[in-house]
């Protein structure tokens, strides 16, 4: 009876462990079983996986000439395991005529060999992957790991399937599409942006045609902000005309004439010295639908000005130090003239829970198709879990944390000093805003 009970009391309270604090049951009983049957079963699992290879000829000569025993296939040569806090990491050496997709698509098996939530594989360079095994759903409880690797323009805004962090990095990435319905989490997506610049040295711009409901909250830290759209079409073409004079610097450190045409500049603001770097912009444009919808014939003639500053902030705008971060919830051609053209330059696409199937085909389906029906099966009752993708096909889902208005207020103004100096834009302050340092940030550092 002393040994039932010395079994059975561990039992029961592992239970609810592994429901209120997964992470703790994973160290205690996830990762010492997981390890043990990696171990155990590597060959066979390979093997049965088929990832196995014929050994060279001189291995198997020699096996023969030793132990006489039958020569089996080799699997891939296996480096040390490395355990996480979510899951067990290992490296593995292929085989020539091995490839990285060819261990990615025996993900699921591998998953159910070894008894994890997940195994998801990273090509480290030709010839090695990393299998990033998932002891349980990181995603379901979201906690951010406590090294994400922010730094100046790459801000940690969410968690991967694979337990990493998804970190935006406006220097790899400088404009992304962002879509999502009613409560899918689009808007706490957009919050973890603004609170992760709100303490670097930049400039952030709002259009908000909500009346400002989503980026007012923030006025305190934003250089400029527009609450609808005949505000827009004055804030855009001023956008426009600090690009165009960020080109004449360029041009003047380049030594070119200032009537070159654009597309002779190869530089950009970032080969300047840092000194006469000007501070990059950040703009946020939520609901951009508002944008595009016309009544009137002088609507139609507002609206096709401000696509088309849109599209050359978006075309030129990254070698001028301006960003784009554009929301809404649907985005494609019914939208009207320029819309798919202003989609073509978005290089990121984050597409949280859609209505509808083709809004994830507008978000996804020009760059990673089979990313479509991850995003339709998104539930309600996970909101701010995502799939985000860009131009390079890779995509992965992802879930924001938690984060309060008040939160994320707070941080923009305990940073409300790092406004920067920019005149062409102060008509546009918002008026919460309280007025800026007089230590001007208008040259930043890298």
């Amino acid at each position: 009876l002393g040994l039932l009970l010395l079994v059975a009391v561990p039992a029961l309270l592992l239970g609810p462990v592994r429901r209120r604090h997964p992470s703790v049951f994973w160290v205690l009983v996830g990762l010492p079983f997981s390890t043990f049957r990696l171990l155990a079963s590597y060959g066979s699992v390979m093997e049965a996986c088929g990832l196995t290879v014929p050994p060279s000829r001189w291995r198997a000569g020699l096996i023969l000439a030793t132990t006489r025993r039958e020569v089996r296939p080799v699997p891939p040569r296996r480096g040390m395991l490395r355990p996480t806090p979510t899951g067990l990491r290992v490296r593995l050496r292929l085989a020539p005529g091995q490839e990285s997709a060819d261990v990615a698509a025996a993900g699921e098996r591998l998953r159910h060999a070894w008894g994890v939530h997940a195994v998801h594989v990273a090509e480290l360079r030709p010839g090695r992957v990393e299998l990033r095994l998932v002891g349980f759903d990181v995603l379901r409880d979201v906690r951010m790991p406590r090294r994400c690797g922010g730094s100046f323009l790459r801000v940690p805004v969410a968690l991967r399937e694979d337990g990493s962090a998804l970190l935006r990095d406006y220097r790899a990435v400088p404009h992304q599409l962002t879509l999502g319905a009613t409560l899918s989490g689009k808007s706490m997506y957009l919050r973890h942006l603004v609170a992760g610049l709100a303490g670097q040295p930049v400039a952030l711009l709002g259009i908000d045609c909500k009346q400002g409901v989503e980026l007012a909250p923030f006025a305190s830290r934003l250089s400029a902000l527009a609450t609808d759209p005949e505000q827009a079409a004055r804030l855009l073409p001023v956008l426009v005309r600090i690009m165009e004079e960020r080109y004449d610097l360029i041009r003047a450190r380049q030594g070119l004439p200032f009537d070159a045409p654009e597309h002779t500049i190869t530089s950009d603001v970032w080969g300047l010295p840092a000194d006469e770097r000007p501070v990059p912009l950040v703009l946020f444009v939520d609901e951009v639908a508002e944008l595009f919808l016309t009544a009137t014939r002088k609507d139609e003639e507002r609206r096709d000005e401000m696509v088309t500053h849109l599209i050359r902030l978006a075309q030129l705008g990254r070698a001028a130090g301006i960003f784009l971060e554009v929301c809404g919830q649907r985005f494609g051609a019914e939208l009207g003239k320029g819309a798919t053209m202003l989609r073509a330059q978005l290089t990121g696409r984050v597409c949280h829970r859609v209505n509808d199937e083709a809004s994830a085909k507008m978000a996804l389906g020009d760059i990673a198709p089979e990313a479509v029906a991850a995003a339709c099966s998104i539930p309600p009752e996970r909101p701010g879990l995502a799939v985000v993708g860009d131009t390079s096909g890779g995509w992965s889902r992802i879930r924001t944390p938690y984060l309060s208005l008040d939160d994320a207020a707070a941080r923009c103004r305990e940073n409300a000093g790092l406004v920067p100096e920019l005149p062409a834009l102060a008509p546009f302050r918002p008026l919460a805003a309280p007025s800026p340092a007089p230590v001007s940030l208008a040259k930043a550092t890298d």
